[in-house]
């Protein structure tokens, strides 16, 4: 199973604080803990949402909206792809995480949808089309 792990805003994220040495090296040596066990697909930081964008939809129009966004808890600081084999070991890692803040901080982890759960939606033409996608992009 995938999940996606994401690492909470707070307001010194939100603020641009940058981590200290210490939790670098900190944070590095718990991904390569994630990348030995086979778990880590993909993962990065993310600039404050000062320097981001929103697209607002509705029907056919599109609404530019520029950062920084309200409700830093809402908003994700960083992210992890992982394949884990259920919930409870992704819980197990994310115990194991340091701190990923200088306070109080929250990640929270989703699964990530797989073929599957689409059921009968998912026609043979979507399911080879969604396979090519996905092999282009492990290719990169």
């Amino acid at each position: 199973m995938r999940v996606m792990v994401m690492v909470k805003a707070t307001k010194d994220s939100e603020a641009g604080v940058m981590p200290s040495t210490e939790l670098l090296e900190a944070m590095g040596k718990y991904n390569e803990e994630l990348v030995n066990a086979g778990i880590m697909m993909a993962g990065e930081g993310l600039h404050p949402s000062v320097k981001g964008k929103r697209v607002a939809f509705d029907g056919p129009g599109r609404t530019v909206i520029d950062g920084p966004f309200a409700e830093t808890r809402e908003l994700v600081a960083g992210f992890w792809l992982w394949e884990v084999k259920d919930m409870a070991e992704a819980v197990e890692w994310v115990k194991r995480c340091p701190n990923p803040m200088l306070g109080p901080s929250e990640i929270e982890i989703r699964q990530v949808f797989e073929a599957a759960d689409f059921g009968d939606a998912l026609t043979p033409e979507l399911a080879e089309q969604e396979d090519r996608l996905r092999e282009k992009t492990a290719n990169r």
